[in-house]
């Protein structure tokens, strides 16, 4: 009797000693694999600004990610070991009671283990608070990542050497560019509803300033204001009075030698001198000589981006630049606003003239201006129409179309429908777009 009460006595101390060793293999575990979805899932941006704050555990953290290859491959290690060693010692356990069926029913047990106490119910709680987790476990993380560096850098040249094999190549400087990261998450934060749509065109419009030059945006010469420096002075001041703009560049004898720009306010200012005095009124004003009030032209490349203009416009406290080819032909004008719209869409004031780009017609499609952009026709629209190959819709037409079409034609392409409702020469300037069906 008393041999089989220490027998009993025995393999309850087996039980609970292998209950214990489960259940704080399980607990590692669990560690493990919330320390992963806590460090990979935490914002940079959050845990920057923690460190800021004066958060060592934050500041641990980023080091962390930035060696993510070994974060990872030290997690995995770690929690792969755990639960295949809970896993054996689940089995080595019951196999000594229930035989060949013990396997069944420690792999049963421990799947449901694992799966809620060292899978779902750590990650769920970290990925509830990413950046606190992380910032709290970072230390301890660290420590394991030192700990298996030389097995994970053995596993990692053996993966390495196999994806070689089949022609996969792993750049481990590879990194995602910052603005595409940014730009990712205002367009998911869009899509959940928490950014706006005028917030996000915004965002996006400054993210690709970068990415644009200024022949995409700029004024085309055949719109261009000019002023002939040889005109006489009144014809100048009326010209002046009655444009929409306050800068008007100026011409000499062709409109490709453009000799300056005429701001409007200095044309005033030399005219107020002018009739002022022992001769008041417009009589002194055949005196008026452009070439000394117009300023010096600024010329830059077509191939410009906008991010680059914009620092020179502000760099030259200017905001008015006239765009040449490679072989120096006059392109067009951009200024200072018109990168700024980019940002913040149309700036109109009380002296633009009204410009309607864009009509809903009563059937659903849309009637648009052949100068309008197609960026700033996705935007309005939501839609992805190609802008490769050509800034404005009429562009778009005439590159799918490989001819300049007349008014009347019908085209389909990209999913949408376009018909060239008026033309003007060789210019498209109005066409109706229908989105078709599927």
């Amino acid at each position: 009797m008393e041999e089989m009460n220490l027998y009993f006595d025995q393999v309850n101390i087996s039980l609970w000693l292998n209950a214990l060793a489960i259940v704080a293999l399980l607990i590692v575990s669990a560690f493990f694999s919330g320390s992963e979805t806590a460090l990979t899932g935490a914002s940079k941006a959050i845990l920057r600004r923690m460190t800021d704050k004066g958060s060592k555990g934050a500041n641990k953290a980023l080091e962390l990610k930035e060696q993510n290859e070994k974060l990872i491959g030290s997690l995995l290690l770690g929690n792969n070991l755990i639960n295949i060693l809970a896993a054996a010692l689940a089995t080595n356990f019951l196999t000594q009671y229930y035989q060949d069926g013990g396997v069944a029913i420690a792999t049963v047990i421990m799947t449901l283990l694992i799966l809620i106490f060292s899978e779902v119910l750590p990650k769920t709680y970290a990925i509830t608070n990413p950046e606190t987790a992380a910032s709290k476990i970072a230390y301890v993380v660290n420590f394991f990542v030192i700990l298996f560096a030389p097995i994970v850098t053995a596993i990692r040249t053996i993966v390495r050497a196999i994806l070689w094999t089949v022609g996969i190549k792993i750049d481990p400087n590879q990194k995602v560019l910052a603005a595409d990261e940014i730009a990712g998450t205002i367009a998911l934060h869009h899509s959940e509803g928490s950014v706006e749509k005028d917030a996000r065109d915004r965002l996006l419009g400054a993210l690709d300033l970068g990415d644009r030059v200024v022949e995409e945006i700029m004024l085309h010469r055949s719109q261009i204001e000019m002023i002939d420096a040889d005109s006489p002075p009144d014809q100048i001041l009326s010209q002046c009075l009655n444009s929409p703009y306050t800068r008007l560049p100026v011409f000499q004898n062709d409109l490709e030698n453009v000799i300056g720009v005429l701001h409007a306010k200095d044309l005033l200012r030399e005219v107020d001198t002018l009739t002022r005095g022992d001769n008041p009124g417009l009589k002194n004003l055949e005196n008026l000589d452009i070439f000394s009030i117009i300023m010096k032209p600024y010329f830059v490349p077509d191939t410009t981006t906008l991010d680059e203009q914009m620092q020179q416009f502000l760099k030259r406290k200017s905001h008015f630049a006239f765009v040449v080819d490679e072989y120096g032909t006059l392109r067009g004008l951009i200024t200072l606003e018109d990168i700024l719209e980019e940002i913040v869409g149309q700036i109109a004031d009380e002296h633009d003239l009204p410009q309607e780009q864009l009509l809903h017609s009563s059937d659903g499609s849309l009637i648009v201006d052949g100068n309008m952009s197609i960026r700033d026709l996705n935007r309005e629209k939501e839609w992805t129409l190609p802008d490769e190959e050509a800034n404005t819709v009429a562009g778009l037409v005439i590159h799918e179309a490989q001819t300049i079409p007349t008014a009347g034609q019908v085209f389909n392409f990209n999913g949408f429908r376009y018909e060239v409702l008026s033309k003007e020469k060789n210019r498209l300037t109005q066409i109706k777009i229908t989105k078709m069906t599927q």
